[in-house]
């Protein structure tokens, strides 16, 4: 299992395994961008395609025992009658019967589907927080001038903070399982699993743990006869219930109260683990932040009446020259016993409306290389915040043995007043209607069942928050039509070429 911090090395990394699949290709995503470059080194060999609908268009065209299966959030397709040529890639691959597109609306009305899963040959799988689509591309050093930070349609965008994982073996052929699974209930076939016939982990991939056992945490709501699974949601409680000395938490969001409530459980107590929080600046959009928004302000305000003895950091990254760097990691570390990463954000959403997957690796103190687990996921915990402080990996660790193990004090040393670095996060005072969106989880819900009587609780709150709903149910309203049109002609989906 490999950590891969920031898109600039997955997006290598993906092209690299890409190139050596031999059976079948899977990508499952909240999105997905036909025109994004994948390797921006300036060393791309112009022999080779590098934009992922290309690239994956001349993999089918070089192997034809390939088979390419795409899938994607119905309602993110929303957006591609603005991404210039996505739709012509699409036209392109017409003629390959071996290379289908399908858009996933196999969801409760308001929810999403937001795995973000890549599986090759069921021998290699990526599974994390990064979707192959615009504003996601962003190297570790997030250079306030770094040239090949750009949209597709060649624009720079800004800073960007994520993280996935790779894996093999018995991990990799169950995420393609679940991505399979998947596929099935939003397509009505499913395509057969590979032979598992050779490697395909990429040459300059480093593994973080080797022979180490791999969860997987899933959430899915209840729907059309499939079963309700919060399993993330269960493992971020037990985790903060099990922390002895720390808890690490990179998320895009903040607005998961059951979550919050475990923190500041932990927090009250005299020797309870410190907690470092990172979050970015805002969330992107207006309409996010409104919601999302509302929902961090309130519940860092509790979180913060609870730190009775100082042990809680919430903050988020600067760049050298000040500006804000987008966090969509989701990660959480406890002590160095567990490590997680994945799709699923802390919110509400996430735990029980939206489809996420998670992978979690945890020490078992009857494991006789515990001391080499508990190693690599504090190296994993250290390069993050090594990275988000401006500093080198030794550096941090020396500062945190200094600090005699104390993540909070090691955060104060280093932060610096001006970036790279950690800031202090000072929500802006939340208005009576701002409050009551966050305090009724109005548009943030924890199931989908209670999707209508939060937007009707919304619908109450004063005019300017009204925009927000207002906003919000045009999004709901065009998914419960996709729902009654699938439900009026439920049929196989087509695939590209027929």
């Amino acid at each position: 299992m490999a950590v891969i911090i920031d898109a600039a090395e997955y997006f290598l990394h993906l092209k690299a395994a890409i190139l050596q699949a031999r059976h079948s290709i899977l990508l499952v995503g909240w999105d997905f961008d036909a025109r994004i470059e994948l390797d921006r080194s300036g060393r791309a060999p112009a022999s080779i395609p590098n934009r992922i609908g290309s690239l994956l268009d001349y993999a089918v065209r070089c192997n034809p025992g390939l088979r390419v299966y795409v899938l994607r959030w119905d309602l993110a397709f929303l957006k591609m009658p603005f991404r210039g040529t996505t739709p012509f890639f699409l036209l392109e691959w017409l003629g390959r019967h071996r290379l289908h597109f399908h858009l996933d609306r196999h969801h409760p009305p308001g929810g999403c589907h937001h795995q973000k899963i890549a599986v090759i040959d069921d021998a290699l799988a990526f599974c994390g927080g990064i979707d192959v689509t615009g504003g996601r591309w962003d190297t570790s050093a997030h250079r306030d001038d770094e040239p090949a930070r750009l949209w597709p349609n060649g624009t720079p965008h800004g800073p960007w903070h994520d993280v996935t994982t790779a894996v093999t073996g018995e991990a990799a052929r169950a995420l393609g399982d679940l991505a399979r699974d998947r596929w099935f209930a939003a397509n009505g076939w499913k395509p057969d699993p590979p032979p598992i016939d050779h490697k395909c982990w990429p040459e300059e991939l480093d593994a973080v743990f080797h022979d180490v056992s791999v969860a997987i945490a899933r959430s899915q709501p209840a729907y059309d006869g499939q079963p309700e699974v919060r399993e993330i949601e269960a493992l971020y409680l037990a985790a903060i219930a099990s922390a002895r000395h720390s808890i690490y938490l990179e998320s895009q969001y903040f607005s998961a109260h059951r979550i919050s409530e475990a923190l500041e459980r932990r927090l009250a107590e005299p020797d309870g683990p410190e907690v470092v929080i990172v979050n970015p600046d805002r969330a992107q959009g207006w309409l996010e932040e409104e919601v999302m928004g509302a929902g961090r302000a309130l519940l860092l305000g509790r979180l913060r009446e609870a730190d009775l003895y100082g042990r809680l950091r919430f903050c988020t990254p600067v760049t050298a020259g000040g500006a804000a760097i987008y966090v969509h990691a989701k990660v959480l570390v406890v002590d160095d016993t567990l490590l997680r990463i994945g799709s699923s954000n802390i919110n509400n959403r996430s735990m029980g409306v939206d489809t996420e997957c998670d992978l979690a690796v945890e020490v078992r103190p009857e494991d006789a290389r515990a001391p080499q687990l508990r190693a690599a996921i504090l190296r994993v915990r250290d390069s993050l915040l090594a990275e988000h402080l401006g500093v080198g990996r030794d550096e941090f660790q020396a500062a945190f043995q200094a600090a005699g193990g104390s993540l909070v004090r090691t955060l104060d040393r280093l932060a610096r007043p001006s970036g790279p670095t950690l800031v202090p996060f000072h929500p802006p005072e939340l208005s009576e209607a701002e409050r009551e969106l966050a305090e009724t989880h109005a548009l943030d819900p924890h199931r989908p069942e209670a999707m209508a009587e939060t937007f009707i609780r919304a619908l109450r709150l004063l005019p300017p928050v009204r925009v927000a709903v207002a906003a919000a149910l045009v999004a709901v309203g065009a998914s419960v039509a996709a729902w009654y049109w699938q439900r009026a002609g439920r049929r196989p989906g087509r695939r590209i070429g027929q």
